[in-house]
């Protein structure tokens, strides 16, 4: 019996919390080492693996970019150093979900605004001919005036 126990990839998924798929992106990334391979080619997990897709899938699930968990994962029992490092990649996270909150309140007046446009009664409700009468008036605004889709920095 091996001393690391091993098991196969949908096991590490299960276990883990992270999907098979994901699982094998994360290696073609670089965020996990490929998982070792038996003679029949299967592939395998060890522990230290499934902690390190836990870790990951918590990063992920706290929308952090795929660079924000490497960082984090580079950095782990680096040190003190590395702690403040860890550190001001926390407060870059913040900043990205400050900001994505304002883009959110944003778009909850504007989707407000736009839903008043209906009084609830057949025949009032003007929320498509709103839609489209934005649609063109983002159209007639020059270029470097129009409002950029958020973009998520993930």
């Amino acid at each position: 019996m091996p001393a690391t126990p091993h098991c196969r990839i949908g096991e590490a998924a299960r276990r883990s919390g992270v999907s098979a798929a994901n699982i094998r992106y994360y290696e073609k990334e670089g965020l996990l080492a490929p998982g070792g391979r038996s003679d029949n080619s299967y592939r395998f997990y060890s522990e230290a693996d499934l902690h390190r897709l836990r870790f990951i899938r918590l990063c992920r699930a706290m929308d952090m970019s795929l660079g924000e968990v490497r960082t984090l994962l580079a950095l782990d029992g680096s040190g003190a150093e590395a702690d403040h490092v860890a550190c001001a990649t926390l407060d870059e996270h913040l900043g990205h979900v400050r900001t994505r909150l304002a883009e959110l309140r944003t778009l909850e007046r504007e989707l407000r605004a736009l839903r008043g446009r209906c009084d609830g009664s057949a025949g009032h409700c003007h929320v498509i001919e709103a839609l489209h009468q934005r649609a063109e008036a983002q159209a007639l605004e020059p270029p470097s005036q129009r409002k950029a889709p958020a973009h998520r920095h993930v």
